[in-house]
């Protein structure tokens, strides 16, 4: 378990990495933030791969398979294709937002110094190609912002804040399991015993895994790497937020990997018997596709754990919007702080027990079932 320092330091993490504006293509602000996070540590170093994805290892001689605790830099969002006068901007969305939620949106866009300006979208052209395409009419004009800038959804309130329990940002997918990583790679560097755990964090998520697809094209990591892979993954009433963080078994392209799903299964079943207060859940969670699923599919032993979302890539009440029974209006995304350090908590446990556990075989207890009941076959 974590100290209340710890988690202090978590928390300050946390809130300044879901307030970095990022987009696909465009996560230099993110990145920035991690290569500063990492000069601060000398026993840690990072690289960059051909695709840009970071990959963060422990200095010196690691030992054994190695484990990588991977997580997405990226959030949908706009980006500035062309300026059309000095209040007119022609944007594209990279993501997955439903289209009513765009009309008359409010959004802030940001330019080269950090400065943001507010903007309202007057046009949605959502069959463009690559992306969708809005229209945007600043608030007042200004000549500082160039194509490629980028924007997010603007929201009334102070962000981030918590309520009730309850971590209210502009991005939880996927930088508040960013931030737990951090957490938990903090903790483990200090270990002798994790000098084989590393972080790799990717770009271009939000359009099709597509730094992981290059990641895997170009065996950024080692094919004998077991990926924990992280992710927020829209609530249902199956999956609530608040009730632990999620191991996910699978998304709904796939199921991941079972021998490595099962291995962690075991390990936190084994930690919350002697922590009865560390709640975590076990779920299939088919809101969304994730990034196991790519690593699985070229030869990676890969599986998720991932948080219980509300407002999925800022859409509030999705259900009733594309029933019609409410307007579509952006929210802030939300998840549970104690799902976060829960989360940080899960990792230091599977990084550090992983390889070393003595747990009872799925197999062994078969076995056992079998013999202990073969008699009811004979009679």
């Amino acid at each position: 378990m974590t100290t209340a320092a710890q988690r202090r330091t978590h928390e300050k993490w946390l809130r300044q990495l879901t307030t970095i504006p990022t987009a696909t293509g465009r996560e230099d602000r993110v990145i920035a933030w991690v290569k500063d996070w990492v000069a601060q540590r000398r026993n840690l170093k990072l690289r960059k791969d051909r695709a840009g994805n970071l990959i963060i290892t422990r200095t010196g001689r690691r030992k054994g398979r190695p484990i990588f605790i991977t997580g997405h830099l990226d959030h949908p969002a706009f980006v500035i294709r062309r300026i059309l006068d000095d209040r007119t901007l022609e944007l594209e969305f990279r993501g997955g937002v439903q289209d009513p939620y765009f009309e008359n949106a409010k959004i802030e866009l940001f330019d080269a110094d950090d400065k943001s300006y507010r903007a309202t979208l007057i046009e949605l052209q959502p069959k463009a190609k690559p992306f969708k395409r809005a229209t945007a009419r600043l608030a007042r004009k200004t000549d500082a912002l160039a194509p490629g800038d980028i924007g997010r959804w603007a929201f009334p309130g102070k962000l981030p804040r918590i309520t009730k329990g309850i971590f209210h940002t502009h991005v939880c997918d996927d930088l508040a399991a960013v931030a737990a990583a951090f957490g938990a790679m903090d903790i483990l560097r200090a270990k002798r015993s994790t000098t084989n755990v590393g972080l790799f964090l990717t770009r271009a998520e939000e359009v099709g895994f597509i730094g992981t697809l290059a990641a895997c094209e170009a065996q950024s990591l080692p094919k004998t790497a077991r990926l924990i892979c992280l992710e927020n993954s829209r609530s249902f009433p199956d999956s609530p937020i608040g009730a632990g963080p999620v191991l996910r078994v699978g998304d709904r392209l796939s199921v991941f990997d079972p021998t490595l799903t099962n291995r962690i299964s075991a390990l936190l079943v084994a930690y919350e018997k002697k922590h009865p207060h560390f709640k975590w859940q076990r779920k299939l969670m088919t809101g969304g596709a994730c990034e196991a699923t790519a690593f699985s599919t070229y030869g990676y032993e890969s599986t998720c754990i991932c948080f219980a979302l509300g407002n999925y890539h800022n859409m509030a009440d999705i259900d009733g919007v594309l029933a019609g029974k409410r307007p579509a209006k952006v929210g802030p995304e939300y998840i549970s702080i104690d799902d976060f350090h829960g989360m940080v908590t899960m990792l230091t446990v599977c990084a550090t027990q992983l390889d070393t556990a003595r747990l009872p075989s799925l197999e062994g207890r078969l076995d056992k079932l079998l013999a202990s009941h073969r008699h009811v076959l004979e009679e």
